[in-house]
């Protein structure tokens, strides 16, 4: 089973970038207001919540969620996705969220053939949820659409860059 160690610093930073560009690319596909994109934040957390909760769950998933948790992590996170998307603007966020999965994909191909399955679905299954988590559309929460269709293309363009197909 793969982890931290079977990976350089780099390639571990862009898989560790994949989960946090997953549902931001879902997001930004089709903004649903502030509150809607708190719940789709929120609904994001709760899938590594759940990752992390699961004894099931793929190791390679559990020790990046279990990096997450370091600071120093966080933080050489946090500073590759300001490099990427410093002089982005919204319409640039999905496209640049599929390199970063392109580019993670693959690192795990690579790297990490026997657990790149698993990850890369559960990758699917966190986009999935995140755009079941407001709905779209609608006026004061009455109609609308659980998923739009930007979102629906938005997760048939992360499994495409994963290499595997959507979950929703």
């Amino acid at each position: 089973m793969a982890n931290k160690a079977s990976f350089t610093p780099d390639e571990w930073t862009k898989v560790m970038e994949s989960v946090a560009v997953t549902g931001m690319a879902v997001t930004a596909a089709d903004p649903s207001g502030l509150w809607g994109m708190l719940k789709e934040a929120l609904a994001g957390g709760a899938a590594l919540a759940q990752a992390k909760a699961d004894p099931h769950a793929n190791e390679l998933v559990k020790a990046v969620i279990a990096d997450f948790e370091s600071a120093d992590s966080r933080n050489a996170v946090q500073e590759a996705l300001k490099q990427r998307f410093a002089d982005a603007k919204p319409g640039d966020v999905v496209p640049r969220a599929l390199e970063i999965l392109r580019q993670a994909s693959a690192v795990l191909d690579s790297k990490a053939p026997a657990d790149a399955p698993a990850f890369k679905a559960w990758l699917n299954s966190v986009a999935a949820k995140v755009a079941e988590a407001s709905t779209e559309g609608g006026f004061l929460g009455f109609g609308g659409v659980k998923v739009s269709d930007a979102e629906k293309a938005t997760l048939a363009d992360i499994a495409k860059a994963l290499g595997t197909t959507a979950s929703a």
